[in-house]
């Protein structure tokens, strides 16, 4: 894949701070993003995590702007209303004739095992107590979480579709490798899973894991990734880019995208198309401290 024909990409440069980290120091996160434009309005929904011993991600916040920079939070969600551990990336999606839906990434408690839950309300303030259903339970073999969805009416091809981020359990102390499979589904509730369409490459930079992060483009289909070479580098994921070749994801082959800062992390990309024709950009991005906040920018 050339450079060239690349969309524009991300970086730490001009970057702005939307939310920072909830503290400071490892751990204490603000970021797993998830942003979407509508009517001339952003709105964005991120995860609040602490470190390990202050109780991990602790609850997902909506939030909307007139800029994209500074945003009004509207609702949370704590971890304790749907009885998990932790909550990763949430997802948050328009349905026309219905209202919203926000899908949560939950861990089950004393285990490696993550699934997908969801809220539909008709207006984001109401999803803290919107309707709640079960949308991938994953299984004893499998973790699954941080969906990337896409509504028809964003794009997607003859129905919704998903890009969700899948974890083996089935060789323990080894969990954390993760693959992205492709999912379709007629109402964004009942899922048709389709295969595997991206995995680590064994000596490169993302070796243990592939996660689809955010849609660049339609045509030809592109997207942002967050890999990592090891297990050490477990929550410190950097970006790169892939395309789809007719049958699955194909990884470009230039450097990942990192933060000069700390552990590097900048990950979990997502991109809003802007009516003039570019991107804003929402990361999650390590500082100095080893904290990540969730940053933005346009290209």
């Amino acid at each position: 894949m050339s450079v060239d024909t690349l969309p524009p990409l991300p970086s730490y440069d001009d970057v702005e701070i939307v939310v920072p980290a909830p503290g400071v120091g490892p751990g204490n996160w603000a970021g797993a993003a998830s942003a979407v434009l509508v009517d001339g309005t952003f709105w964005l929904t991120y995860r609040v995590r602490r470190p390990l011993s202050e109780g991990r991600g602790v609850s997902v916040v909506v939030a909307r702007s007139a800029d994209g920079v500074t945003f009004e939070e509207v609702a949370v969600v704590n971890r304790e209303a749907f009885g998990c551990e932790s909550f990763e990336r949430p997802v948050l999606v328009p349905v026309p004739g219905v209202g919203w839906r926000l899908y949560l990434s939950c861990a089950t408690p004393g285990s490696k095992h993550w699934w997908v839950d969801s809220l539909t309300a008709a207006t984001p303030e109401e999803l803290p107590t919107g309707e709640r259903r079960v949308v991938l339970p994953g299984d004893d073999d499998m973790a699954v979480k941080d969906p990337v969805v896409e509504h028809p009416a964003a794009g997607g091809p003859g129905g919704w579709r998903m890009w969700l981020c899948c974890h083996p359990l089935t060789d323990a102390g080894h969990e954390d490798r993760m693959t992205t499979r492709l999912l379709t589904s007629p109402d964004g509730l009942d899922w048709t899973d389709r295969g595997e369409v991206l995995a680590g490459r064994p000596g490169q930079w993302d070796e243990r894991g592939a996660r689809v992060t955010t849609v660049l483009s339609a045509e030809p289909l592109t997207v942002l990734y967050d890999g990592r070479r090891d297990a050490a580098s477990n929550w410190f994921e950097t970006t790169g880019v892939a395309r789809w070749d007719g049958e699955r994801l194909v990884a470009d082959d230039t450097d990942p995208i990192a933060s000069p800062y700390s552990d590097g992390a900048w990950r979990y990309a997502s991109a809003v198309p802007l009516p003039d024709g570019r991107t804003r950009f929402y990361v999650e991005a390590a500082r100095p401290d080893g904290a990540h906040d969730l940053v933005t920018l346009v290209r």
